[in-house]
């Protein structure tokens, strides 16, 4: 495998972070590959995993590294999540007559012309986006991004637990502990668990874990003091272990261009709730791998949550167990992989 160089425009541990560790550990890129990125978490990470990464926090500071890294390899791969990083990549590689296989996974985000807009800026470049699903793939072309430089290739976990924990909870399943895992940013719209607790007061038995930060923690805050059974835990690096210990996982947005936070509660046995819109309810059958409730609908979203808790443990356990298996085949490490170093070693785009 051609040597690789992942730039994250984050060094958080979002799902954007954690997946370009999962594809460079999983291509095997421990001591060969460099994880480009400004700083935070994702370099702890990294090095735990063996993954070598730099710190960029401007500019001149990613084009210096760029520069030497490229220099001091001919052959390497590129792959970016910035529109301005693939757009440097691609000059010093030209300047230094270092041709790349250039690709730009796109993963979507909170704004449509910074997220899905701006990509189309790519077009006439060498380079090939990787959506990281159909949802994705679809607003990018309709932002003007050509579809033939388009490659879906979907988000995946590395390891998974479920079947374990499947067993270890088979037949005695009820619902009493509900995690949410999201930036709490206005378009995850995570104020629409308050709004459902407003409505319903039988959701009042429930216990709630709302972890992540973002721009609308403190007026969540202040507007989750009414609520006893809600708590704020900010952003929590091992959330995704904590999972094996609820019961469910809500997911509140209705534009999510995936949701890597439902494929590790499917990995840790329990079920997932989410809207029936955009890339993270695609990823769920409704009452079959999963549940739905009616997007940016508060009511709706409490009487799923009042359905769903009120269901039998068999019927949980079915779901639990079929989600199990779409993680073992839709979302399995080993077809992303296959998928990522078969574009690794497709011929340039010109």
């Amino acid at each position: 495998m051609t040597p690789i160089l992942y730039i994250l425009h984050s060094g958080n541990l979002y799902g954007t972070e954690r997946m370009a560790l999962a594809t460079m550990t999983g291509l095997q890129q421990q001591g060969r590959g460099h994880l480009l990125a400004p700083a935070g978490p994702v370099h702890a990470e990294a090095a735990r995993l063996g993954i070598t990464s730099h710190v960029f926090n401007s500019t001149p500071r990613l084009v210096q590294l760029l520069f030497t890294l490229l220099r001091q390899q001919r052959k390497l791969a590129v792959i970016a999540t910035g529109v301005s990083h693939s757009l440097v990549a691609h000059a010093l590689s030209t300047l230094l007559r270092c041709p790349l296989r250039h690709l730009h996974v796109v993963h979507g985000g909170t704004d449509e012309k910074l997220s899905y807009g701006r990509k189309s800026l790519l077009t006439r470049l060498p380079v090939t986006l990787v959506a990281v699903s159909d949802f994705v793939a679809s607003r990018l072309v309709a932002h003007g991004c050509d579809p033939k430089r388009i490659r879906v290739i979907e988000n995946f976990l590395t390891a998974t637990t479920a079947d374990a924990a499947e067993d270890s909870r088979r037949g005695m399943r009820s619902i009493r502990k509900v995690a949410l895992v999201s930036r709490l940013d206005p378009i995850k719209r995570v104020g629409l668990l308050l709004d459902a607790l407003a409505h319903q007061p039988l959701l009042g038995l429930l216990q709630f874990d709302v972890f992540g930060e973002g721009s609308e923690a403190e007026v969540l805050k202040q507007r989750a003091a009414a609520f006893p059974n809600v708590h704020l835990q900010g952003f929590q690096p091992d959330a995704a272990a904590r999972l094996a210990d609820y019961d469910l996982l809500l997911h509140t947005c209705a534009e999510e261009p995936f949701g890597l936070a439902l494929l590790e509660a499917m990995a840790s046995g329990i079920p997932v709730l989410t809207p029936n819109a955009g890339g993270a309810g695609a990823l769920v059958a409704d009452g079959d791998t999963g549940f739905h409730f009616p997007a940016n609908c508060s009511k709706g979203l409490a009487r799923r949550l009042v359905d769903v808790c009120s269901m039998a443990s068999g019927p949980l356990d079915n779901v639990v167990a079929a989600a199990s298996q779409q993680l073992a085949t839709r979302f399995s490490p080993l077809r992303g992989l296959v998928d990522y170093a078969a574009l690794l070693r497709e011929p340039q785009h010109v």
